[in-house]
């Protein structure tokens, strides 16, 4: 059996990527329900509300699902306790090093499963005693790394010895055959399942990334330390302006507030922070978590030898 799939009781290696405000209880269940591990994006979540989406994702599905903690939050520590009090699968980690919560997360029979940019943090991750490794390419949507995933995935694979997971770049049956063989056990998507019926997500933002090619998407927010890859607009545009001109970090963080929010439930294609992958390129159609799931497995089952999935 696949070693994730053992790992976290699930049919597929197929993760939900965690993205705040999108990965919340419809989306969580209905990759999990699918055969995947959906995961509640809790970026940005209060404590009390992230108690409610797992409640919720409980009602819709009695099969395993993790939450994503993004370790910056302000409200960390309340999170974890949330996490460690639902007992929930796994946990995902992002901005930070989650190496102070690993043992209590553990000692729950929570699985961790740290994402990282580069190789010198997969290897203290596994050190600290993580239970798997989502290596991210800077190909994803969001917060962004500086490595592809073609070049990261394997470089993590051959540094550590626990199942790397590999994200960015990833739409089809033809991107999970590739991680399988770059020596990954699984994928996490973010893109392809924002685009999907059960997204909690405006219709014009989903419009939006079908309608997208190769080059939609621009990183912006290097100069500040923060780059982050979306849909080019007119926010993107001053962003950018502002990255030229060197204006105060004070200045980005006003222009980037709620930005997100407004892609994701106003649909606003011009101010909205419209976070989506390059995969945005390969994207055609809407379509249920299920078919998109079906359709990934059994295309990679015809490019992988049957062991790959035993």
């Amino acid at each position: 059996m696949n070693r994730i799939c053992e790992m976290l009781g699930i049919k597929y290696p197929i993760f939900l990527g965690g993205m705040a405000h999108v990965s919340r209880a419809p989306l969580v269940a209905a990759v999990s329900n699918a055969g995947g591990l959906g995961v509640i994006g809790s970026g940005g979540m209060p404590p009390a509300v992230l108690a409610e989406q797992i409640a919720q994702v409980r009602k819709l599905t009695d099969r395993p699902f993790g939450v994503n903690l993004m370790l910056m939050d302000p409200n960390i520590d309340d999170q974890v306790q949330v996490v460690l009090d639902a007992r929930v699968t796994m946990v995902t980690t992002g901005a930070g090093n989650p190496a102070k919560y690993i043992d209590r997360l553990k000692e729950k029979g929570i699985k961790v499963f740290p994402v990282i940019p580069a190789v010198s943090l997969a290897v203290r991750m596994a050190r600290a005693g993580a239970d798997g490794i989502v290596a991210e390419g800077t190909e994803s949507g969001g917060h962004v790394g500086e490595v592809t995933t073609f070049v990261l995935v394997p470089l993590v694979a051959d540094a550590v010895d626990i199942p790397v997971v590999a994200a960015g770049g990833i739409a089809d049956g033809r991107g999970l055959a590739a991680a399988f063989v770059l020596g990954a056990k699984g994928v996490q998507m973010g893109t392809r399942f924002l685009t999907s019926t059960e997204a909690p997500v405006h219709e014009n933002f989903k419009r939006a990334v079908v309608k997208a090619n190769e080059r939609a998407t621009i990183v912006t927010g290097r100069s500040i330390g923060a780059p982050v890859r979306t849909l080019a607009n007119k926010m993107t545009k001053t962003f950018a302006q502002y990255e030229r001109e060197g204006r105060p970090r004070e200045e980005f963080e006003t222009l980037a507030v709620g930005g997100l929010r407004r892609a994701v439930y106003d649909g606003d294609l011009t101010t909205g922070s419209l976070m989506a992958g390059q995969v945005a390129g390969m994207i055609t159609e809407i379509k249920p978590v299920k078919q998109i799931i079906d359709e990934m497995v059994a295309q990679a089952r015809q490019l992988l030898p049957p062991e790959a999935f035993a």
